[in-house]
């Protein structure tokens, strides 16, 4: 019973981070801000919904001793792995060609970014 609680409610976690991910694609002004609301959101709402499958395969593992829930939840707690690394690295690299192509922050005081390519 709790454990069906602390499933749905990571679930329920996982849901919300996605869609305030959602929100700030729709409301953010420029790449950047919405780039970062996505990212964060994202990663978050992955985390959460993974260890609702952690925990639900644990609590099967643990009732039948069947190997598949073990490796349900090493599956998962990879893919969490991979994808906190990834996305992180795959906003940045979309920043950066954003910048490059020529899409300036909304209301930046400085560019560092620029200031540093400059010869």
């Amino acid at each position: 019973m709790i454990l069906n609680i602390l499933i749905w409610t990571a679930i329920g976690i996982g849901l919300f981070f996605n869609t305030l991910g959602v929100v700030g694609i729709l409301r953010f002004p420029d790449v950047y801000t919405r780039l970062h609301a996505d990212t964060k959101a994202t990663t978050f709402g992955s985390i959460f919904t993974s260890l609702a499958v952690i925990l639900y395969a644990a609590a099967h593992y643990f009732k039948t001793q069947d190997g598949q829930y073990a490796t349900l939840a090493l599956h998962a707690i990879i893919a969490v792995v991979v994808l906190a690394i990834t996305n992180a690295t795959a906003a940045h690299a979309i920043a950066r060609a954003a910048h490059r192509r020529g899409h300036k922050p909304v209301q930046a005081v400085c560019d560092r970014l620029e200031e540093h390519n400059q010869p």
